[in-house]
């Protein structure tokens, strides 16, 4: 079983109570536009961190971090890009990687709208924790946690980390 806490979005802003929220994680996954290296570190420092970039990321965090990320957690194969759209959205590029190889679960940001949605057509889960920086229109920072426990997902809590 693997506990995942779900970011995007900090544009350079890390509440404090993120901390708190992921204390029982065991890994974080960060969906782009961190906003500095140093954001970034203080979440490795903390917990496992996977990440990519997002376009706001100057090239400090381009070398860290790659554009599009496919890994397997326990059974479950993710594929993690920072603009990737929602089902049945998908950017042209990611619909076309979705549709070769599609994974069990597809993570995005960028929108700043927290999503979590089933492609029935793919068979993939959709999330995009939505935004937890300062930055931006959102009304409320927003993250996700998850249980991964083989190839089964849940236990998917949304938290609102107040307004922006």
């Amino acid at each position: 079983m693997t506990r995942i806490g779900l970011i995007s979005d900090t544009h350079s802003y890390l509440d404090p109570a993120v901390f708190k929220h992921f204390d029982n994680c065991d890994e974080i996954w960060h969906a782009g536009d961190f906003g500095t290296l140093a954001l970034a570190d203080q979440l490795k420092d903390f917990k496992p961190l996977k990440g990519v970039y997002g376009n706001i990321d100057g090239n400090d965090i381009r070398r860290v971090f790659p554009e599009k990320l496919r890994w397997t957690c326990e059974g479950v194969e993710v594929y993690m890009t920072h603009i990737g759209g929602y089902p049945p959205r998908y950017t042209p590029a990611v619909k076309k990687e979705l549709t070769a190889n599609p994974p069990q679960l597809f993570i995005d940001g960028h929108s700043h709208i927290l999503k979590v949605m089933f492609d029935d057509q793919l068979q993939c889960l959709h999330m995009n924790p939505g935004a937890a920086g300062r930055e931006g229109w959102h009304k409320v920072r927003t993250l996700i946690t998850f249980v991964i426990d083989g190839k089964t997902m849940r236990d998917c809590n949304v938290i609102e980390l107040g307004n922006r």
